[in-house]
């Protein structure tokens, strides 16, 4: 069943993330690595081509699509988005059950880049993700704790000139 959901989830992304985007502009790359007692699915969306591949057991294929183009409003955590004006360029989802029929044992990691300097991205993310439930404090450049299903959470930021930050949000 996860991985019927993780196939029609990554075949509707390209639906809901295709933004009219032209020209040789980057998309959002999407990864996704997940193993049930069925066995592996490997599907992925190259941002540079637009090219989505799946391979699963009993099928395999390769198709061209426009580029995806995420953004802030297309990533969403207990109602939390990015940071207002981020766009996404990495997505990697690593979901392993090891046939025990549970998602606990997998991991979600989002690259982006915001239109704020490093230290006022991590105070809105601070804000924001502790009052949905989650249970973060300031490490560093970024942010380390708790989802709000005790899933462990970071967020690592570095300044991109002088007045952007890129970040990498991993979950689990």
């Amino acid at each position: 069943m996860t991985r019927a959901l993780l196939i029609a989830a990554l075949c509707a992304l390209p639906l809901a993330g295709c933004d009219g985007h032209a020209g040789n502009e980057q998309g959002t790359t999407i990864s996704l690595n997940a193993t049930d007692s069925h066995g592996n699915v490997v599907a992925g969306i190259d941002g540079k081509s637009g090219d989505m591949a799946i391979n699963a057991p009993g099928f395999s294929g390769k198709i061209n699509l426009p580029k995806i183009h995420l953004d802030a409003s297309d990533f969403d955590m207990n109602g939390v988005h990015l940071y207002p004006g981020s766009t996404v360029s990495g997505m990697n989802i690593d979901a392993h059950d090891h046939g025990q029929g549970s998602d606990n044992d997998g991991t979600v990691k989002v690259t982006f880049e915001s239109p704020a300097k490093p230290d006022t991205v991590r105070a809105w993310f601070e804000e924001k993700l502790n009052a949905a439930g989650f249970h973060v404090k300031a490490d560093g450049t970024g942010l380390s704790g708790t989802t709000d299903e005790k899933k462990p959470f970071s967020l690592d930021l570095s300044p991109v000139g002088a007045d952007h930050a890129k970040g990498v949000i991993t979950i689990g």
